[in-house]
């Protein structure tokens, strides 16, 4: 049975690269949803696929977040995965489609759902902007700061994997070491600098254009953005990564797993000690990447 992957945003939905990738589903806000009718979308989803996993920005507005929350523990099922993730938008849009495409392999729930931690590592997700005098999920310099008060500075910043900033024309972001594709989207600023000089710089195969989410402005802190995202963009080498971790059983809910936490229940793995028996501690783990 087919995992159903789903979103909280419409523009979190890329289009498929392929005819087999999958939709995802719309789980909307409180103001255009009661929570009788998200209840009963849940169920029919959990019916139809046996299990769900939502993956939503760490921006998302508190009373949608409890929305979610409330529909898990109204409905008391453990075949619901939240997965609160710190990518940008479009980096956010890029793993929801990775994730599509996985649950049509023969992958697990439980798989599939701690997956979006290792597949969020290899996206490489930044911006142009004209300021970044309100941009605080990315380290700034004050000195970035001043900067972005001259007219006509833009700069450079890469959130994911690795937080980084330049000025451009006066510094070059670190790319992705592995055969990457990239997608652009354009928000209300005039730059080609990612299509003409970032993508040769990062030797991505191809680029593709992309509706701008409309969480971008409020993450970046400006609407004089262009937002992009390189990723692998072959699903046989994403199946092969994902197939090369080594599988553990969750020691609480029993999901076959990857990585050092469960998905859905998010109990952290136990280290070898505890599994065996041995008086140990529980083996933390580092978490998804998260913008300060």
């Amino acid at each position: 049975m087919q995992t159903a992957i789903a979103v909280t945003s419409a523009d979190l939905v890329l289009p498929p690269t392929d005819q087999h990738t999958p939709t995802a589903a719309l789980l909307p806000p409180p103001d255009a949803q009661p929570l009788d009718a998200a209840l009963a979308d849940m169920q029919v989803l959990l019916e139809q696929h046996g299990y769900a996993v939502v993956l939503y920005p760490a921006s998302l507005p508190v009373a949608h977040e409890r929305r979610l929350h409330t529909v898990r523990s109204v409905l008391e099922t453990d075949r619901l995965a939240l997965l609160k993730v710190g990518l940008p938008p479009l980096g956010l849009a890029v793993l929801v489609r990775q994730l599509r495409q996985l649950s049509i392999c023969d992958f697990s729930a439980g798989i599939i759902a701690s997956a979006a931690r290792l597949l969020a590592h290899y996206i490489h997700a930044g911006a142009v902007l004209n300021s970044v005098a309100r941009l605080d999920r990315v380290p700034v310099s004050l000195k970035s700061h001043a900067k972005s008060w001259v007219p006509g500075t833009q700069f450079g910043v890469l959130a994911n994997p690795s937080p980084e900033l330049v000025r451009i024309g006066a510094g070059e972001l670190t790319g992705p070491q592995f055969g990457n594709q990239l997608v652009v989207a354009k928000g209300q600023l005039q730059s080609d600098w990612v299509t003409a000089t970032l993508a040769p710089a990062w030797h991505c195969q191809a680029v593709h254009e992309a509706v701008l989410p409309g969480e971008s402005p409020r993450w970046w802190g400006t609407p004089k953005l262009v937002e992009f995202a390189a990723y692998l963009p072959d699903i046989t080498l994403i199946y092969q990564l994902v197939s090369s971790v080594k599988r553990e059983k969750c020691s609480w809910c029993g999901l076959e797993i990857i990585g050092d936490r469960c998905g859905f229940c998010a109990a952290p793995l136990l280290s070898a000690e505890n599994r065996t028996g041995v008086s140990g501690v529980l083996n933390q783990g580092t978490p998804m990447h998260q913008s300060s």
